[in-house]
C-alpha cells in the first residue's frame, strides 16, 4: 500500500463528497481511505456511509479535536506514507502520486506539505519559514534542518515509520497549532520539512470552523499558540514572549480605541479590537 489518506470531517456534510470523489478518482499509486467523523450534527457521517463504501469510516460520539480524531486512525493504515487531508479539499489529478513519488526521492524529508490553492486558482499562504516567538527562541530553535518551519495542515504526507517515531500529533492540541508542533517535532529528528508545487489541492478556507463566532476561533488560535511555547521554549523565552506580546496587545488596543471614532470601517476596527482584547486575556496566563 501506498498511501493512506485520513480525512477528518466535522459538519462538512455538504463538501465530504467532492473531497472523496477527487481522492477516489486519483490513480498511480496504491491508496486506502479513512473518514473519521467527529460528531457531526450535519449527517456527514451518513453520507460517507451511503455513497462510499470502500472508505473505512468511524464515528465519534463527541467532537474529539483534530489532532485526536488524525491519531486515531493511524493504527490502522497500512499505506507507506499517510495524507492528512481536509474535508474542504479537492485534489487536483495525478495529485497523490506526485507526493508519493516525490516523497519517494527524498528520503530526507519527514513531512511534506502539497501545493493548496484557494478556489480561485490563486495559492494559499501554506508554507512558513519560522516558528511563533522565533525572534526571542534562537537558542531552541539552533540547527534544525531545512529552510522551511512548517506547512499548513490541510494536505500533507508524512512517512509511516517516521509518525510512529514522533507518535502522531499531540492531542493536546484541539484545533490550531498541531503542525506546526509536528512538523517542528520531525525537524528535531534531523529531517526537513518539504513542499511539493506539483502536488495541487484546491482548499476552502476554514468551513470546519463555520459555526464558530470570531472570538472563539481567535481565543483557539492564541492558546494554541500559547501551547506551543510551553511545549518547545525554555522559561526564560516564554518571559520574553509574554512582555513583548503584551505590551504590543495593549499598545494596539489603545490605539485602536482612540481611532475607532474616526474610521471609515468601524465595524472592522472594533473586530479588530476584540480580537487583541482577547489576545491581552489569553496571554495574561502564560
Amino acid at each position: 500500500m501506498d498511501l493512506s489518506v485520513i480525512v477528518v470531517s466535522y459538519n462538512t456534510a455538504d463538501l465530504i463528497r467532492p473531497c472523496l470523489s477527487s481522492v477516489l478518482a486519483q490513480d498511480g499509486c496504491e491508496t486506502e481511505v479513512f473518514v473519521v467523523d467527529n460528531a457531526s450534527t450535519d449527517g456527514g457521517g451518513a453520507v460517507v456511509a451511503e455513497h462510499f463504501p470502500t472508505v473505512r469510516l468511524m464515528v465519534n460520539e463527541v467532537n474529539r479535536g483534530f489532532a485526536a480524531a488524525n491519531n486515531q486512525a493511524l493504527p490502522y493504515c497500512r499505506g507507506r506514507y499517510v495524507l492528512f487531508l481536509n474535508p474542504d479539499t479537492v485534489v487536483e489529478d495525478g495529485a497523490l502520486a506526485a507526493a508519493v513519488a516525490f516523497m519517494d526521492r527524498n528520503p530526507d524529508v519527514g513531512l511534506a506539505g502539497l501545493h493548496i490553492l484557494n478556489p480561485d486558482g490563486t495559492d494559499q499562504e501554506s508554507v512558513s519559514f519560522g516558528y511563533p516567538g522565533r525572534r526571542f527562541a534562537s537558542r531552541e530553535l539552533e540547527g534544525l534542518p531545512g529552510e522551511i518551519a512548517a506547512v499548513l495542515g490541510a494536505a500533507m504526507i508524512v512517512p509511516r515509520e517516521v509518525l510512529a517515531k514522533v507518535g502522531g500529533f499531540d492531542e493536546d492540541f484541539f484545533l490550531y497549532g498541531e503542525d506546526e508542533d509536528l512538523c517542528l517535532r520531525i525537524r528535531k529528528l534531523g529531517l526537513k520539512i518539504g513542499f511539493i508545487p506539483h502536488a495541487r489541492v484546491v482548499h476552502h478556507h476554514g468551513q470546519s470552523e463555520r459555526g464558530a463566532t470570531k472570538a472563539a476561533v481567535w481565543r483557539r488560535k492564541t492558546r494554541a499558540e500559547i501551547l506551543f511555547y510551553r511545549k518547545h521554549y525554555r522559561s526564560e523565552t516564554i518571559a520574553a514572549i509574554r512582555r513583548a506580546e503584551l505590551w504590543k496587545a495593549r499598545w494596539r488596543l489603545l490605539t485602536l480605541t482612540l481611532t475607532v471614532p474616526f474610521v471609515r470601517r468601524r465595524a472592522a476596527a472594533r473586530e479588530k479590537r476584540e480580537r487583541y482584547r482577547i489576545r491581552l486575556q489569553e496571554l495574561k496566563g502564560l
